[in-house]
């Protein structure tokens, strides 16, 4: 099993700069992060001020999910460095 959370860690990490920058595209508070995701206020501001590093896979994936519901994307490390985007309307951007 420690295997899993590992590929899983290395598949859907998001920086906490990726977090603070989602929301800003998205208008959204740390407070409106946490209705939407579920993930603690304390779990949040540690998450975009600390890094995620030592955040746990179900609270990074509760928070990337709701903001990429909200219409972000995550674009991973790629040479280019790792950032988020507006989501195309209407349709999937990848």
């Amino acid at each position: 099993m420690r295997l899993a959370i590992s590929q899983a860690r290395k598949v859907n990490v998001i920086s906490g700069s990726q977090i603070r920058a989602a929301r800003a595209l998205l208008g959204l508070t740390q407070n409106d992060l946490v209705e939407r995701s579920g993930v603690s206020f304390a779990t949040i501001q540690r998450m975009e001020t600390i890094g995620t590093g030592r955040s746990s896979v179900a609270n990074l994936d509760a928070v990337q999910k709701a903001l990429e519901k909200a219409g972000v994307q995550f674009i991973p490390e790629n040479g280019g460095g790792a950032g988020v985007r507006m989501t195309k309307p209407g349709g999937d951007d990848a």
